[in-house]
């Protein structure tokens, strides 16, 4: 009898052994992943859920598991720590900073272990030193840039109106997004001969504030780049715009689904995809973040918000007709909150 119960259990771990064996061949690799977004506005988002979903299309795919780490800092540079930290203590095996201030808080965080890191949506990599350089980035950081072209956006002002004098340029002072293209704008208008004035704020109260100011100033036109600060606040501050008669141009096509005239720039969907595909070459493909080139995007899109076009008493088949020219499409879009509620 004991020798009956011997080689059961012999089968028994003969059986587990196989069974274990045919598991790690069917794939039960597992890659931990951090993801930390920076604010909660419809185009960071958009680009966290394609990151998301094109992880859960590849590992499905290749057998393979993406375990999905997402926290949300909400601007609050304590909170980002925070999360930063719980990713290394958790031993991720790849961090993604979706906008600057992550991207930059996790570059300095994994300088000493080399955790990999992959950026989304960060305007400017070289200057704010990011990347030694766009094609080979250097030590552990690479990503997806939404870098803007600012002339692009100032030429679809004066195409709007080519009578506009006075450009109100509406950004936070902190935001590093906003840095490069406000001083490109400053300079298209320097040679156009065009005057400007500068409104900041660093909360909603304060935009609204410095709306109020450009409204009061008579303002022609308002210009804003990638800022955060601001597509947060935009749902507060389109309708008295629009109200005012003054149509607001922005960097991203997010602004203009939360009531902005005009948004110009990359498709964020499409960058969280390419985000993801990347996110899966460094890990099963074991390529080097530091020879991995951080991927840019044709900007050339204008989403125009027909419901504030029309409250500006523009026509859009008018409007479009004029951009066309300037813009790799022109596509309508009317006022939600975020792109699911658009569906």
């Amino acid at each position: 009898m004991k020798k009956i119960l011997s080689v059961m259990m012999i089968l028994a771990m003969i059986l587990s052994l196989g069974t274990a064996a045919f598991a790690a061949d069917a794939g039960d690799t597992v890659f931990k992943v951090g993801i930390c977004n920076y604010v909660d506005d419809a185009s960071l988002n958009q680009i966290v859920e394609n990151i998301q979903n094109r992880l859960a299309a590849i590992g499905e795919e290749k057998g393979v598991t993406f375990d999905i780490s997402y926290d949300n800092c909400n601007a609050d540079a304590n909170v980002m720590a925070q999360i930063i930290q719980n990713f290394i203590a958790d031993d991720v095996d790849l961090m993604v900073g979706v906008a600057t201030p992550v991207a930059m808080s996790m570059q300095a965080a994994t300088e000493d272990n080399g955790i990999p890191v992959v950026f989304a949506a960060v305007s400017d990599p070289i200057s704010t030193g990011l990347v030694e350089s766009m094609d080979a980035p250097g030590a552990n950081i690479t990503g997806t840039s939404d870098g803007l072209d600012t002339a692009a956006v100032m030429k679809l002002i004066f195409a709007a109106d080519p009578e506009a004098d006075s450009i109100a340029l509406l950004y936070d002072m902190g935001q590093d997004s906003s840095t490069t293209p406000i001083a490109e704008a400053k300079a298209f208008l320097d040679e156009k001969g065009v005057a400007y004035k500068d409104y900041n704020g660093t909360t909603v109260d304060e935009v609204m504030l410095a709306v109020d100011a450009l409204i009061a100033d008579g303002a022609d036109a308002v210009f804003t780049p990638t800022d955060n600060t601001i597509m947060t606040a935009e749902l507060s501050i389109y309708e008295a715009l629009a109200e005012a008669g003054i149509p607001h141009y922005t960097g991203a096509d997010s602004f203009a689904l939360n009531g902005a005239f005009v948004g110009y720039g990359v498709d964020y969907a499409n960058l969280g995809v390419e985000t993801g595909n990347m996110i899966a070459k460094l890990l099963l493909e074991g390529a080097n973040p530091a020879d991995t080139a951080v991927l840019t995007f044709d900007n050339g899109t204008a989403t125009v918000n027909t419901e504030t076009c029309e409250a500006l008493g523009m026509d859009y088949d008018t409007v479009a007709e004029a951009f066309a020219p300037l813009c790799t499409q022109v596509n309508p879009i009317t006022t939600a909150e975020s792109f699911g509620d658009l569906a």
